[in-house]
Formats: structure tokens, C-alpha cells, sequence
């Protein structure tokens, strides 16, 4: 099997510099499709899915590997190897952009920028930490998810999208959720909502933007807040809209930030 098959990658756009874009849970590449037609006039744009979600090959999944973050960030490696790609700009979402600053701490030659959407190194409210969850909380969520997927993706995604006025993109996102394979989203999610990067992050040297959203149940302001005080060099915005997924509730107000940063 090779790497391109077994993480379903696409190329597209045209430019001497790439993008890599790396989803977070539950989405496959398509969730990018808000912003990747603005982008591939001027870039190289390289999306893929993780191994259990979209077009990814679910044969390829390997429990002690995707134990952690840690398998998925080397699936990003994976990626850059083989097509030989240099001072790349990641763009990762959510658990993503955990992945994709592990990926760049490991090998920060290949990296030009990481430019993260609604980061978050830890989801638990810890002494001094506000991550948004407690831990009963996120074990209720995997309990309901284990027992009711469907119905766990339908009244998840409103509480992820976080924009009632506009119910078709929480049903986009809850179709994506139904899209991956169960068991390992399962998985996956437990890895994703238990992880505990903080300290990982003073790790990362590569320059960074943190965008978040005023309002976001999943990443809140002061997770934002605690990562730019861990990368004083770390560019923070906080774009003045609701929910977690702005690359799809809001694009342009997205594109405007990612541009101005992989500009400056």
C-alpha cells in the first residue's frame, strides 16, 4: 500500500509553494472546500484524509499506532516524504493542528509556517487550565457516541458548528462524522478529546498563527490565551464569529487572516 492510498491524497492549484492541510475529527479533505478555491490560483494545495475517514484506506489502521497523536503526525510525515515536499505551510484544524505542530517539533526542516484553526492542546479543565470540558463530560460523550453513533453525530455537530441560524452546516458536518468509519472514530475521538499536549508545545520553533473564534465551546478563549503565552513568537487572532469550524461558518473572514499571515 502506498502512502497516497492509504491517506486518499490530492493535489491540486498551481504554485512554488505548498499548502498542507490537516483536518480535524471526523472531517475529510472536503471540509477545506470553503477556502481551497481562493488558494489554488496562487499555491500547490496537498489535502488528505485521515486513515478511517473519507476515501482513506480503513485497512490501514493500526491500533497501537493511532494511539496518539502521535501516529497521525507521522502519517503527515509520511506524506512530505513521499512527495518530496520542502518549507511547506500546514494549515491544520482543531486536533489537526495538534498533529500538524507535532509533525513540525519532529521535523522542523520541512516546515515553513503552521498555521493552526482553533487549536487546542488539552480538552480537560486541569488545576489552572481551562480546557472547556470536565472529564465526566467528555466520557459521557464518548459513552453516548459508543452507544448511539448517528445519534451522537447529529446532536454533536450543532455544538461544533455553533451556528443555529444556519442548520445545513451542521448537517454538512454531521454527514462528514457518518462518513468515517465507526470504530474508529471511536477510537479516534477518545485519543483526540483525552490528549494532553501542553507540553509539547514550547517544542514548536516554526513560525505560528492562532486563529481562534470569539465564541467557541471547543476552544475557548483561554485556550488561545495559553498557547500564545507558550509561543510568545506566535501570531494570536481571534476572529469576531461563533463555532468551531470557521474555515466553513466563515471563510472569508479565514482566508483574510491566512493570507495576511503567509504574507506578512
Amino acid at each position: 500500500m502506498t502512502v497516497l492510498k492509504r491517506n486518499n491524497v490530492r493535489i491540486t492549484g498551481r504554485g512554488s509553494r505548498t499548502l498542507l492541510f490537516v483536518n480535524g475529527f471526523g472531517c475529510d479533505q472536503s471540509i477545506w472546500r470553503y477556502i481551497t478555491p481562493a488558494l489554488s490560483e496562487q499555491f500547490q494545495l496537498v489535502l488528505f484524509d485521515h486513515v478511517g475517514a473519507g476515501l482513506s484506506d480503513v485497512t490501514a489502521y493500526e491500533p497501537a499506532k493511532y494511539a496518539s497523536l502521535d501516529g497521525y503526525a507521522q502519517d503527515v510525515l509520511d506524506i512530505c516524504q513521499e512527495l518530496n515536499l520542502r518549507n511547506v505551510t500546514l494549515i491544520g484544524h482543531s486536533v489537526g493542528a495538534m498533529i500538524g505542530m507535532l509533525a513540525a517539533i519532529r521535523e522542523p526542516g520541512l516546515f515553513q509556517q503552521v498555521l493552526m484553526l482553533c487549536p487546542s492542546p488539552c480538552y480537560l479543565n486541569e488545576a489552572g487550565y481551562q480546557g472547556g470540558f470536565d472529564r465526566a463530560d467528555i466520557e459521557a460523550m464518548l459513552t453516548f457516541m459508543a452507544q448511539d453513533f448517528v445519534g451522537w453525530a447529529d446532536s454533536f455537530a450543532p455544538f461544533i458548528m455553533g451556528n443555529p441560524d444556519r442548520p445545513t452546516l451542521s448537517a454538512e458536518l454531521a454527514h462528514s462524522f457518518c462518513q468515517s468509519d465507526p470504530a474508529i472514530a471511536k477510537q479516534f475521538a477518545r485519543v483526540t478529546f483525552l490528549s494532553d499536549n501542553r507540553a509539547d508545545v514550547n517544542n514548536l520553533q516554526t513560525p505560528c498563527l492562532l486563529l481562534q473564534c470569539a465564541r467557541d465551546l471547543v476552544a475557548p478563549l483561554a485556550v488561545g490565551a495559553y498557547l500564545q503565552a507558550c509561543l510568545p513568537q506566535a501570531t494570536l487572532v481571534t476572529l469576531p464569529v461563533a463555532g468551531h469550524c470557521p474555515h466553513v461558518s466563515a471563510p472569508t473572514e479565514t482566508l483574510d487572516a491566512l493570507e495576511a499571515f503567509m504574507a506578512a
